[in-house]
């Protein structure tokens, strides 16, 4: 997926003379070449390694006044010509030509860039040019081009310059009541919560008075889609012969919510991303009938289309994973397919970011990127960049710079133990061996490497990720990351022979997918990791054709090719692989299979071990190194192109399928043979629109052959801005990434940071393992885990989730008798409480999940789980005041209110013996509450505030005599407030003799007390001072007046004392405080 990072850099636009439009007209980005067609001129920029201006074309001033600004402008597919319509409506064809004119760019090697110029070829007045004509986009193949017209009709031109004549599209469409219907029924159900789809009724003959405002073509595809300025979207199917018939351009069927602004298409991926007047994007799977598969948009970021405006422009990412989207008043945002936001240039709502969309701010302050709106947007032609232009923009080009990561995964192996982020020219890469606190650090290429070979197309990590293979253009290189240095070539004409397509390793070999040039052939090389030149290389294996899908298990390689033909390949090494010594490496084919399906082709492979349990390998005495456990795997995975994930046996040839909409996914079986590896018990895990979902296998009579997969946790909830790298199998974490910006003085853009995160998938193990009765292996699985940081959230979250489905679960059985629990048969949340018990988060943990789940479900959680006052007993001995403090409320709910008013009062000691106030003030609140009757305490309790609770409990005697004191509650509540009244007496007593006066003020603080009475009461008694010297002297002590709290502390104290005129206090505290005036 892709990630941003770095400054974004500016490319400089040639300033010309005063235009009416301050619009860019044109932007597109063909083999390494980036065309910007301005109102008055015309640039040609390189966009390999080195942005350099290639050539250009500035039209004079009298030819614009004479034939009108350039308004629309079309790049041929073969990059040699240029059509520019000006406003005028005249007709330019450029050509562009490179000179033998070579570019110096400094340092040693050449750069391979040449002067191009560009010469007008043709100009000539349009002929359907006439007065209030408006035109939509022109797109073209290599022998027409094609543009929309403002009645609606379509007129084709082709590139030597002759009008072919208008046409008009048959509005008439079979099914367009049907897709009216179809917009409806899931706009409803699809949309985003904040987005509702609003759908035009108006679907009959609106495209023939309306103006076309915008064509997208996909030859491969074979589709035109025409935009209308009502909304309107139209499915065209265009002829083999593309735009030279026009007349076979047929309308197939309307499309979107009638009110599409732009649409983009990914060919690669069938899908179809429309933006709407909302700012939604809505996204249609053009091999499902053109179905709405969902909407994405900011609104769950807590921007509408108030902030945003209308989507103004999509660009795919080359390989159709992602897409951007502009709009039309602030930023642009990169999504994912499945919906997961990687990038975006608006700032996270909150109290900084209240200024107005619409409104640039000063030059001089800190903005964000495409402040103004963006108004066109190209991805390079490896999605390296992101080209972006300003609305109302004219001055420059905007480069954003993105990493890729969990892609190539067709041709080139994955590790999920180690995650990196490839740019361009550098490798991000997660160093996740301190699991508190995941970091990425930057690791460049070697310049002699990367400036041969720009740019980075491969990266693999070995099994153990301590290796990484990297591959360019040429060539490919190595780097321990544990020495910190990278292997190469050390002959460069070796190195330039290789065009690396795929890699592989194979335990300590590097294997390398070879494109030779020379035969137009594909082969594999095996390379040992300790050198890379032709004598070490170990073997050679010519390949069928171009390899779709590659992957290795063990021993086993496997390759296919188009349209599906699997074959595995067995490598056996004789010898021992050292540096000193090159072994003999023999391969042979094991298994060829030829699939003839009609499903879309496969765009990740990956071989499924077979998994034993532990009790069959023990029962039948199969020993580690048997034949069993080595043999070649039976089944692998497939991901489909359009996100279908199937199990294929490789026996014979079945495929089921499992599921859809997945991105990515790691099989994770039989990948580790450490004892730590906390993930040994999944199958595979997937992420996708759904988010990620662990697969384990299901408990088969015989193990070889298990027919079905159980997916336990469908929805493993994982944040939409993070997307998920990789896993770290010993702490059972899923390492995601997301996006930070962090603005520095100095720069007027904020750098983007790809930051690492962790996300546990300890819980649903654990889960999984007491359903199947594995008790002590989710013991021993939890043990392994309980030094990590995350541990006492995964015992919360699993407890929580299986209390949660416990209470789904009688919910919906209300209307059926329960029946008694079978003998000796435990509940799954009795055994989640048994495995809890056995560590000293357990009392944390019950009351935590207690806490967020409803009070009148407790008695259920607490029948498993252990009586709430044994529960609080433990916390009390423990002398973990906070955790039993959370345990009264539920005393009070389960066992009565003058149990927890008993259990309250001792924590309540307990607490003011220990000087926690805070908690001692959340006590004594609680005893108020409680101590009226039970049935008010629920309603009554929140209105109060601790003060008038304060003014209630302390008022004198006199004030407490009202005419119903001779009730029972009321007598009850008297003595209740005595004893609380009683014991925080007590400790002021205690405070006031010692003079702590700093504890003094926190308790006060902390229990809302009523220290004026207190002072007024025993101004003879505790609070009195025997004379001015010794009570200077005795309180400048226990004041430390050189702290500020301290003098805080003096200052509280005298306010009190002034209040109550007590002399002696007075002058003392105001002496301290060096307070003449008092």
């Amino acid at each position: 997926m892709y990630m941003a990072y770095g400054w974004p850099q500016v490319i400089p636009l040639e300033q010309a003379l005063c235009p009416t439009s301050e619009q860019i007209v044109y932007l597109k980005l063909v083999n390494r070449l980036l065309l910007v067609v301005a109102p008055s001129h015309l640039e040609l920029w390189s966009c390999s390694q080195h942005k350099v201006r290639l050539g250009k074309y500035k039209r004079d001033a009298d030819s614009i006044q004479r034939e009108g600004e350039n308004m629309k402008a079309v790049w041929s597919p073969d990059a040699k010509l240029i059509a520019v319509l000006t406003s005028s409506f005249f007709l330019h064809i450029f050509k562009v030509q490179f000179t033998e004119k070579k570019i110096q760019i400094g340092g040693k090697q050449p750069s391979g860039l040449f002067l191009a110029t560009i010469s007008l070829l043709l100009s000539e007045q349009v002929p359907f040019a006439k007065k209030d004509l408006t035109v939509s986009n022109i797109v073209s193949d290599n022998k027409h081009m094609l543009l929309g017209l403002s009645d609606g009709s379509l007129y084709t031109i082709s590139w030597k310059g002759e009008f072919c004549g208008a046409f008009e599209l048959d509005s008439h469409m079979h099914d367009s009541n049907k897709v009216s219907e179809l917009s409806h029924s899931l706009d409803n159900g699809v949309s985003s919560r904040g987005a509702p789809g609003v759908v035009s009724t108006s679907t009959h003959n609106t495209s023939q008075q309306s103006a076309v405002i915008q064509l997208e073509l996909s030859l491969l595809l074979r589709l035109l889609f025409v935009l209308y300025s009502d909304g309107q979207l139209v499915l065209c199917s265009v002829s083999k012969k593309g735009l030279k018939q026009i007349e076979s351009i047929k309308a197939e069927k309307r499309l979107g919510s009638g009110d599409s602004v732009c649409a983009s298409i990914a060919s690669e991926q069938q899908i179809l991303a429309v933006g709407t007047r909302r700012g939604v994007v809505e996204l249609y799977d053009l091999a499902e009938s053109a179905s709405l598969i969902r909407t994405v948009s900011l609104y769950d970021w807590g921007y509408s289309m108030d902030d945003t405006g209308p989507v103004s422009c999509i660009a795919w990412t080359p390989d159709n994973s992602a897409f951007a989207v502009g709009w039309k008043l602030r930023g642009l945002t990169v999504w994912s397919v499945s919906g997961c936001r990687l990038m975006s240039t608006i700032r996270q709502m909150g109290l900084s970011s209240v200024s107005s969309p619409v409104v640039k701010p000063n030059q001089d302050c800190k903005f964000e990127p495409m402040m103004g709106g963006t108004s066109l947007m190209q991805w390079d032609e490896y999605g390296y960049r992101l080209y972006a232009i300003e609305e109302r923009c004219i001055e420059r080009i905007v480069a954003f710079s993105f990493g890729k990561c969990c892609l190539n995964r067709g041709v080139s192996g994955t590790t999920y133990v180690r995650q990196v982020i490839y740019g361009e020219d550098r490798l991000l890469v997660v160093q996740s061996e301190d699991t508190d606190e995941l970091k990425i650090f930057h690791l460049n290429l070697p310049v002699s490497y990367i400036s041969q070979n720009w740019p980075v197309q491969h990266v693999v990590a070995s099994k153990d990720g301590m290796y990484l293979a990297v591959a360019g253009l040429h060539g490919l290189i190595l780097y321990d990351i544990r020495l910190k240095k990278w292997r190469m070539f050390g002959d460069i004409s070796q190195e330039q022979k290789i065009q690396c397509n795929g890699l592989l390793w194979l335990g300590k070999i590097v294997v390398v997918c070879n494109y030779v040039d020379s035969s137009n052939t594909y082969e594999l090389l095996f390379y040992p990791r300790y050198h890379l030149d032709q004598s070490s290389l170990l073997g050679r294996k010519t390949l069928l054709a171009k390899p779709m899908v590659m992957d290795v298990y063990q021993d086993y390689i496997l390759v296919t090719y188009r349209p599906f033909d699997v074959h595995i390949f067995y490598v056996k090494l004789s010898g021992e692989l050292t540096p000193s010594r090159t072994p003999d490496l023999q391969l042979s084919t094991v298994r060829e299979l030829s699939i003839m399906t009609a499903k879309t082709h496969p765009s990740a492979m990956r071989f499924i071990p077979d998994q034993l349990p532990r009790e069959y390998i023990s029962k039948n005495h199969i020993s580690s190194s048997s034949n069993l456990l080595a043999r070649e795997p039976a089944r692998c995975l497939i991901l489909r192109v359009n996100g279908e994930l199937s199990l294929l046996d490789l026996d014979d040839g079945r495929e089921r399928e499992l599921t859809d909409s997945v991105e990515l996914f790691w099989v994770t079986c039989g990948q580790s043979e450490e004892k730590t590896n906390l993930i040994e018990e999944v199958s595979w895990l997937d992420y996708g629109h759904r988010g990620m979902q662990v697969w384990y296998p299901s408990p088969g009579v015989d193990p070889f052959k298990q027919e079905d997969f159980l997916q336990l946790d469908p929805e493993l909830e994982f944040d939409r801005e993070i997307y998920p790298l990789g896993l770290l199998p010993n702490a059972g974490v899923v390492v995601g990434v997301s996006q930070r910006m962090s603005f520095t003085s100095g720069t007027e853009f904020p750098c983007f940071e790809p930051s690492p995160q962790a996300q546990t998938i300890l819980h649903c193990l654990l889960r999984h393992l007491l359903q199947r009765d594995k008790s002590e292996e989710a013991l021993r699985l939890a043990q392994l885990s309980a030094e990590k940081p995350h541990f006492s959230h995964c015992l919360e979250w699993l407890l929580f989730t299986v209390f949660d489905a416990e209470i789904s679960r009688q919910n919906s059985n209300k209307s059926q008798v329960s029946a008694p629990k079978g003998g000796g048969k435990f509940s799954l949340l009795e055994k989640t409480c048994d495995l809890i018990k056995n560590f000293p988060e357990y009392l944390d943990v019950v009351v935590s999940v207690a806490r967020k789940t409803d009070g009148r479900h407790w008695a259920n959680l607490f029948a498993a789980a252990g009586r709430s006052t044994e529960l609080f007993e433990e916390c009390f001995q423990r002398r973990w005041y906070r955790t039993a403090a959370c345990y009264i409320l539920v005393i009070a709910k389960l066992e009565g209110p003058a149990v927890s008013q008993y259990c309250a009062l001792r924590l309540l000691q307990a607490t003011l013996d220990e000087s926690l106030y805070e908690l001692a003030g959340e006590l004594v609140r609680f005893l108020l509450r409680s101590g009226r009757e039970y049935e008010q305490a629920s309603t009554d309790s929140d209105k109060l505030s601790p003060r008038f609770l304060g003014y209630f409990l302390f008022r004198s005697n006199s004030r407490r005599q009202s005419s119903d004191s001779k009730s029972p509650s009321f007598k009850e509540q008297s003595a209740h407030i005595t004893s609380v009244k009683n014991i925080l007496e007590n400790h002021a007593n205690y405070l006031m003799s010692g003079k702590e006066l700093s504890k003094l003020v926190a308790f006060v603080k902390g229990t809302q007390f009523d220290l004026v009475e207190y002072l007024q009461r025993e101004r003879y008694g505790f609070a009195r001072l025997e004379s001015f010297a010794s009570g200077l002297e005795l309180i400048g002590e226990k004041l430390e007046m050189g702290t500020l709290q301290s003098r805080l502390d003096a200052e509280f104290l005298l306010a009190h004392m002034c209040s109550v005129k007590f002399k002696e206090w007075i002058v003392v505290l105001a002496t301290l405080l060096r307070r003449s005036e008092v």
